[in-house]
């Protein structure tokens, strides 16, 4: 007896019905690479020499209380203190913004850098999370780094990570006094103002914040690369009045 079959007619699938999901696997709607989301780019970083110093920003994550206050601030001078000294990576100079952290570095390579910034995020990080009480990650995305390979624009870097602050309240309409210091960076520390027309003997005492902070050991690093121990003075000390604007 003969055996009984089905036999189904073939038929083209249009572009439409092969899309549709099934439950089965296969192509799903929303799948593949997020559309439309900012993501921290993973290319290779800038390649640089050990003798250009580098301009690094590091922010922190949305909802993080502000970098600039005194306890926090402090902190941060305790993590840089801490680990900013090494002969292959040195943090030189810093400024505490509300929401991200600017730094003059010196690094032997990419790879010392890559290190010693993973190092110093994970100090910040661990003091600062035990400070605020909190937990998780500290740090948003990955840090930018940018090489300074002549005097000028290490001279434009140097301004606009120590006076930051003035850029910042000039937006704001208001104007700083002339001989004031930004508290929550590395300025008071800094040996390379104009002292202006008068001699430092002459000049009138600091005021105690600033005094208190300059009996404290300077937190951060000697420079060590021509660029950023003297080159840069090449285009005339800092005056502690200038407005940083942009970096070139």
């Amino acid at each position: 007896m003969a055996l009984s079959s089905r036999h189904h007619k073939s038929a083209q699938l249009t572009l439409d019905s092969a899309r549709k999901p099934t439950g089965h696997g296969g192509w799903r709607p929303g799948a593949g690479r997020p559309r439309g989301r900012k993501t921290v780019s993973h290319d290779a970083r800038e390649r640089f020499a050990a003798r250009h110093p580098l301009h690094v920003t590091l922010r922190i994550r949305p909802g993080v209380q502000s970098l600039r206050r005194g306890k926090v601030c402090a902190t941060i001078r305790a993590a840089l203190a801490a680990g900013g000294h090494k002969p292959t990576f040195r943090v030189v100079e810093f400024n505490a913004l509300h929401n991200h952290l600017h730094l003059l570095v010196e690094a032997e390579g990419p790879q010392a850098l890559a290190r010693g910034m993973q190092g110093l995020q994970v100090r910040l990080a661990r003091r600062i999370n035990r400070l605020l009480g909190r937990t998780g990650s500290l740090f948003a995305a990955r840090y930018h780094a940018r090489a300074l390979r002549t005097p000028r624009e290490v001279r434009n870097a140097l301004r606009y990570v120590l006076l930051n602050a003035r850029h910042h309240a000039a937006e704001r309409g208001r104007q700083l006094a002339r001989d004031w210091l930004d508290p929550y960076s590395s300025a008071p520390w800094f040996d390379g103002f104009h002292a202006g027309p008068r001699s430092r003997a002459q000049a009138c005492a600091p005021p105690d914040w600033l005094a208190f902070l300059q009996r404290q050991v300077r937190p951060t690093a000697t420079a060590r690369t021509w660029l950023l121990a003297t080159g840069w003075r090449r285009h005339g000390l800092l005056l502690p009045t200038e407005v940083p604007g942009s970096l070139n």
